[in-house]
């Protein structure tokens, strides 16, 4: 599938191939769960044909299909018959590992109907060997905290550092309350407030006459730049965390003049050193009293 990334993930239960999906969400690919796989033809060749909108594809399919399952080689000759390119991701771990999460978990292993849990991993063993041969790379999660695992997917995938995670950064006022999301609250009511200024007042933060004004006084060029400085320092340990999503939230009254500005200061700020990010400004509009 020409510039399209399709991968095929499998491998034992209890492996973390729902964890695999979720981080793949993360990294901006397509997921579907327990697809049989004799639709996975019908399913390429609806990607192949919408027009650019899906490029990046993730399909988990295991013994939880049951009979359908045994059906996936066929399905993979299909897609090379095609002209379809595909990657198979396989994870796997140790039977100790496996049985001391299903245990957790109380769940029964989905070919142990009648054996024990060591039993129902044999026979998928045997079942998934023939797969497990054709695999592009093979993840032994025994090991693996979660952030590991996200990041040796993330390595895998040559997925850049910086687009790992997504940063919102967003404006509001605290008389309206502190956004519900936020994962990190600054409070700017410190700085001269454009407010009072009579020829000011009906002005907005996005606009370069608030900005002008805020940057006369020396506090903001200096709160700037530490804060500027603090949040480059922590984005990239929290995507080395793991972290999927980054809520900054930035405040001052009314959420109209000072915290617009900053927040539009910080998202400039991040863009530049190549982080995914977008800014909101929550109350900008209705609540100010300002209309687009």
């Amino acid at each position: 599938m020409e510039r399209k990334k399709f991968i095929i993930v499998t491998g034992l239960s209890g492996a973390g191939k729902s964890m695999a999906a979720n981080f793949l969400e993360d990294f901006g690919y397509f997921c579907i769960d327990n697809l049989p796989p004799l639709l996975i033809p019908k399913f390429a060749e609806l990607v192949a044909q919408s027009d650019g909108h899906i490029n990046k594809v993730a399909l988990v399919s295991d013994v939880r299909g049951g009979q359908f399952f045994d059906h996936l080689l066929q399905a993979l000759r299909m897609l090379e018959d095609m002209g379809f390119g595909y990657e198979i991701l396989y994870l796997e771990a140790s039977d100790e590992v496996l049985v001391r999460r299903y245990k957790e978990s109380r769940r029964r292993h989905p070919l142990s109907t009648e054996g024990g849990i060591l039993d129902g991993l044999k026979l998928e063993k045997k079942k998934l060997k023939n797969i497990r041969e054709r695999a592009s790379k093979i993840v032994d999660t025994s090991n693996l905290g979660s952030s590991e695992f996200k990041n040796t997917l993330a390595e895998w995938l040559e997925q850049d550092e910086r687009q790992r995670m997504l940063i919102t950064v967003t404006s509001f006022g605290f008389k309206y309350g502190i956004p519900l999301d936020a994962d990190l609250v600054f409070d700017v009511r410190f700085l001269p407030n454009p407010f009072w200024v009579e020829e000011l007042k009906e002005h907005i933060g996005t606009e370069q006459i608030i900005k002008d004004y805020l940057n006369r006084f020396p506090i903001t060029g200096t709160f700037m730049n530490k804060l500027i400085d603090f949040i480059l320092f922590l984005i990239p340990n929290y995507i080395r965390e793991g972290k999927a999503q980054l809520s900054i939230s930035i405040g001052c009254t009314g959420g109209k003049h000072r915290s617009v500005a900053v927040a539009d200061w910080i998202s400039t700020a991040i863009r530049q050193r190549g982080y995914a990010c977008v800014v909101e400004h929550r109350d900008l509009t209705e609540r100010s009293g300002y209309h687009e």
